[in-house]
């Protein structure tokens, strides 16, 4: 093996890609930067049963969505030739047999050393018996039994585990020639494509013993592996639906961003050492770039990783306000809700309500809740109401506003002016109740209970449209609607 770095993410095309498959990739693509490697993306896709199409695609575009772009790319099932001449190898030499024995048989045997409290493993008898009778049982590799060895490797993360030869049974390693198992395939993919350092789960701890064992039937250089923590939610136990969105294209059609996304990620198990980091910017924000430079295993923690959201929407509102305005008009536009069409908004309108907008915006999907400066508010009459004021004092106090705004010349627009206007309505009509004057106010331009100051508000909009919305508020109550 080569001392060229190279790494890679193995997903299954059986399902979306999840955030904790992403956060693997994320660390071998930092690891591959880091070290002026190769990042390679292999779709392991010889289920064929559970393996489809559309499950890839989603695993590209999310990958291509995050900026986590592959050197190289394979799939399984057009290596199937490869594979197969291993097995016949491996047959040949005597180190691999056919096993005849039913699922039925099997389980019963997994069942029984359950209740008995032993590692469930295969002893198979048949593998002392040199005829081939036919090929519809499973090859497996031959494994000593009786071995009083223990299998160590190194864990780059963990340091040494250990795990004993005579607990893993005879593997299972193809269904057929043609149809090669998991552990099987994964030694064959690694070895041909020269992998040098396998970054998975945890959860793949136990499948190393049984590959070390492949590789040394096979005589072939193990790479060297490094296990990260799972994510757990915020209870402490596996990160599952119940605790959000689990699959990249969720994070996506909710209105995370890319940049934020792979920022939290980074976090979930990794800390830099000590930096320093050009810039004024906020703990814990660093660009991919930044990430790539810094990253290192060895910070890698070994306990497992908290799914923080609270954190991940404070990250994503901070990348959401630095958005250009560029930026705001082409990520803003598939988030406005009924659709609306704002490729015709004139560049300056978007410039005064982008900063109203991305200060109040933790998603992009948030942008929804300030449609209101793109049409005109829908909303109940109820709305306009002031805690316990009468509807005809909210009448009152939207004409005192109106005769209070119509002189106003908008072009000099004076917001200090407006405010004292606004307050001598609220001073000597309802004994200085700002509320009666500011909440029908807002209402009658937004149609919501919470957005931006009323002020900065009319501001952004034309004097025309500021009237209209008022006399609509009052048309209202005198309708009762």
């Amino acid at each position: 093996m080569s001392n060229q770095i190279r790494v890679r993410i193995a997903p299954s095309p059986t399902g979306p890609l999840h955030i904790g498959l992403a956060r693997t990739a994320l660390f071998n693509l930092l690891f591959a930067r880091k070290n002026k490697g190769t990042f390679i993306l292999r779709i392991e896709d010889t289920d064929l049963e559970r393996s489809d199409p559309k499950f890839e695609e989603d695993i590209k575009d999310s990958f291509n969505w995050l900026e986590i772009i592959w050197d190289e790319f394979y799939k399984q099932s057009e290596r199937i030739g490869v594979y197969k001449k291993y097995l016949q190898k491996l047959l040949d030499e005597g180190k691999a047999f056919w096993c005849y024995h039913t699922v039925e048989e099997l389980k019963k045997e997994s069942e029984e050393q359950m209740a008995r409290r032993e590692a469930p493993r295969h002893i198979c008898e048949h593998k002392y018996k040199n005829a081939q009778i036919d090929q519809k049982g499973i090859i497996r590799l031959k494994v000593d039994e009786n071995a009083t060895r223990v299998i160590h490797f190194n864990d780059l993360i963990r340091g040494t585990i250990e795990w004993k030869e005579n607990l893993i049974g005879d593997l299972s390693l193809a269904k057929n020639l043609e149809t090669p198992l998991y552990n099987f395939a994964v030694v064959i993919d690694d070895y041909e494509t020269k992998i040098s350092h396998i970054i998975r789960g945890e959860d793949h701890i136990s499948n190393t013993p049984k590959q070390i064992l492949i590789q040394e039937a096979l005589e072939i250089e193990k790479p060297q592996y490094a296990h990260l923590p799972l994510i757990l939610g915020p209870d402490r136990t596996k990160l599952s639906k119940r605790h959000g969105a689990e699959s990249v294209k969720e994070y996506k059609e909710q209105g995370y961003i890319p940049e934020a996304m792979i920022n939290f990620m980074a976090l979930m198990g990794w800390r830099p050492g000590k930096i320093e980091i050009k810039g004024e910017k906020p703990e814990d924000i660093y660009s991919i770039e930044e990430l790539s430079a810094l990253f290192d295993l060895k910070d890698v923690q070994k306990s497992p990783a908290v799914f923080d959201i609270k954190k991940l929407n404070w990250m994503n509102a901070y990348y959401i306000h630095q958005l250009t305005p560029e930026q705001f008009r082409t990520t803003i536009m598939p988030f406005i809700t009924n659709n609306l069409e704002i490729d015709g908004v004139k560049d300056e309108y978007l410039e005064k309500i982008r900063h109203m907008m991305t200060e109040r915006m933790e998603k992009l999907s948030d942008a929804a809740d300030f449609d209101y400066f793109f049409k005109e508010p829908e909303y109940k009459r109820e709305l306009l109401n002031w805690k316990n004021t009468p509807a005809e004092a909210i009448k009152k106090s939207l004409n005192l506003t109106k005769e209070a705004l119509e002189p106003v010349d908008w072009n000099i627009f004076d917001k200090d002016y407006i405010k004292i206007k606004l307050d001598e309505i609220a001073k000597t009509e309802f004994a200085g109740d700002r509320g009666a004057v500011y909440w029908p106010l807002r209402v009658a331009l937004t149609g919501r209970e919470t957005s931006p100051d009323p002020v900065d508000i009319l501001e952004v909009l034309s004097k025309e449209e500021v009237i209209k919305r008022l006399d609509k508020a009052i048309n209202k109550i005198n309708l009762n609607i």
